[in-house]
């Protein structure tokens, strides 16, 4: 499905995506680049790619075997991986178990308090607004999605959260929050797509809540690929 002739369709921050020879199939290249604050930081940390790749890839196997269905088709290489061609929602849907960055700013609890209950916020996907919080009347407003997608995304969001805790509870693994992109295939399904890795979620070692995730690029703590090679090892070693 791979060939020379393979044209780039989209470069972002941290993946560029290009055609297959099937249409509705696109292969995915992950970077090492690494960036923050829209674009703001930037570094290259070599193996980053590799890293993404892997637990990401192995995240969307794991969703597909508790029947949650993802863009995901197959890892290519140690840093690629073909996924099904799909529309992205502008759309970030964020997932909190406990405060932690911009939510214990916005509401004043120090980070790491517990929250009573899984949260589900949504995020306009707008690098120039710098990514705003959304409510429901700005995103029917907008256009973004339909009501009943809405519920939609507000459900698979909470059901990724449940798989993604049962898998790093066992590694020691505190699942703090993530972000999840969904897009529209050629039929108009629903389906999780971009990526589920250390770049897009908080992970905490759950004895020590030592950063095992992109905040230690942000907050220039160091150790960022050493921290998801841990994580990688664990959820390796978890499913043995």
């Amino acid at each position: 499905m791979e060939s020379s002739e393979d044209t780039l369709l989209y470069e972002g921050k941290a993946k560029k995506i290009f055609t297959t020879d099937h249409p509705e199939v696109v292969r995915v290249a992950y970077k090492n680049d690494t960036t923050a604050f829209n674009g703001e930081k930037f570094e290259q940390l070599e193996g980053k790619g590799r890293l993404n790749n892997k637990i990401s890839s192995f995240f969307f196997e794991q969703l597909h075997q508790q029947g949650l269905r993802s863009h995901f088709v197959e890892t290519l290489s140690e840093t690629e991986q073909l996924v099904r061609r799909v529309e992205i929602i502008p759309l970030e849907v964020v997932t909190r178990n406990v405060a932690a960055g911009s939510l214990s700013k916005r509401i004043g609890w120090e980070e790491g308090k517990k929250l009573p209950a899984p949260l589900v916020e949504f995020y306009y996907k707008n690098d120039d607004l710098g990514d705003p919080m959304l409510a429901d009347a700005h995103i029917h407003m907008l256009g973004l999605a339909s009501e009943s997608e809405l519920a939609e995304l507000r459900q698979q969001g909470l059901a990724v959260n449940d798989c993604l805790k049962q898998l790093l509870e066992p590694c020691g693994i505190l699942l703090v929050d993530f972000k999840l992109e969904f897009g529209r295939d050629a039929e108009g399904n629903l389906l999780l797509a971009d990526e589920i890795s250390p770049d897009t979620c908080r992970f905490w070692d759950a004895a020590t809540q030592a950063r095992l995730d992109k905040d230690r690029f942000r907050r220039d703590l160091g150790g960022v690929v050493e921290a998801y090679e841990e994580v990688w090892r664990r959820l390796t070693e978890g499913v043995k």
